[in-house]
């Protein structure tokens, strides 16, 4: 029996749960289709990975080495695990997405130790890190190896170049190195207007897992290695950690069209002008609190529990955390004016109910 595709939703409605929400750029769609018909070579000897090696290269220089994936988890246990001996520790934030919403993955499929130190605004320092930063040579305890953190960062705040500098010259001075978390990169860099190196390799990052698709890609992310002398057996990790795509041309093209041009910047900086929109017209409104700095594409706020409730039924998003009645609102690359102006009308009249 023939069955025929159909959508199964409205295009039109958007909310605020997540970037992940959005569909996939219409550029990114063309440059699958540009990639179909024909064959290529397998598992990443196709013209379009060995593409994305020279695209990498204007970003983050001629040693950068780009390993695609299918997931952002995928992108972060490969990672961790190629800086990692099989005794050794990452440090991170207690609010860095390795730690809290990967499933215990980086632990329990990385086989690594995550040390957490609890930051203000999502940030690590040099001497928060110190918190954890201790006992190499107690084999009693996990040994601290990696330092990972996340641009921008879980709470929405963004690293300066400096910071993230300070970060990798605390930690190798301590014979430790540098992950960082890129499922938001473009944002970060829009929002601090540089070019992505300037916060990576740059300032002394040795890996990083790169998003793409929060930025509009379908799926599919890389971890893209900075330093060839911190890592060890990229290829087969990521084989044992099963995230190599044996049509990876598909997801090679994806973060090809994003990185070639302007395209993950365009939609990154679009992001984060609905965030600010949102942000402003939030302000205005009594009783509702903005928890964290507005400087990528999300608004953390607190409000009363109840409005929250009843503007889900509204509009999609997600409690932070219920029990304070912390609430995030995310904007993506294809977030409207109109979007925003009306889940704002919609707070304004939950609020006055």
């Amino acid at each position: 029996m023939r069955t025929d595709a159909r959508r199964h939703h409205d295009p039109q409605v958007r909310g605020f749960a997540s970037d992940n929400y959005a569909g996939a750029h219409p550029e990114v769609l063309a440059a699958i289709a540009l990639a179909n018909g024909g064959h290529q070579v397998a598992y990443g000897e196709d013209d379009y990975t060995g593409h994305l090696q020279r695209v990498m290269h204007s970003h983050f220089g001629p040693t950068a080495e780009a390993f695609p994936v299918f997931n952002g988890t995928g992108a972060n246990v490969v990672a961790l695990q190629a800086l990692t001996d099989r005794w050794g520790a990452v440090i991170c934030a207690e609010s860095a997405h390795i730690n809290v919403d990967e499933g215990g993955a980086p632990e329990r499929m990385g086989g690594l130790k995550l040390l957490t130190v609890p930051t203000p605004d999502g940030k690590l320092t040099p001497e928060l890190i110190d918190r954890q930063a201790y006992g190499w040579d107690d084999e009693h305890r996990a040994m601290p190896q990696v330092v990972s953190i996340t641009q921008n960062t879980e709470l929405g705040t963004v690293y300066t170049p400096d910071e993230i500098r300070a970060i990798c010259d605390h930690a190798h001075g301590n014979g430790m190195k540098v992950h960082l978390d890129g499922a938001r990169i473009a944002n970060a860099a829009a929002s601090l207007d540089v070019p992505m190196r300037t916060f990576t390799n740059t300032v002394g990052v040795d890996v990083l897992s790169f998003g793409g698709t929060k930025n509009g890609a379908l799926f599919g992310e890389a971890v893209v290695v900075l330093n060839p002398d911190a890592v060890r057996a990229m290829k087969h990790l990521r084989k044992l950690s099963m995230q190599l795509a044996s049509k990876m041309r598909f997801v090679s093209v994806q973060l090809e069209a994003l990185l070639a041009k302007d395209l993950w910047l365009r939609n990154a900086r679009h992001a984060n002008a609905m965030a600010q929109r949102l942000a402003e017209g939030v302000r205005a409104i009594d009783g509702v609190e903005i928890l964290y700095p507005v400087q990528a594409n999300a608004v953390f706020a607190r409000l009363p529990h109840a409005v929250s409730e009843r503007l889900q039924k509204r509009f999609r998003f997600y409690f932070w955390d219920e029990t304070a009645g912390d609430v995030r609102w995310m904007c993506s690359f294809d977030t409207r004016e109109d979007d925003v102006d009306a889940f704002l009308q919609a707070l304004k009249e939950e609020m006055a109910r």
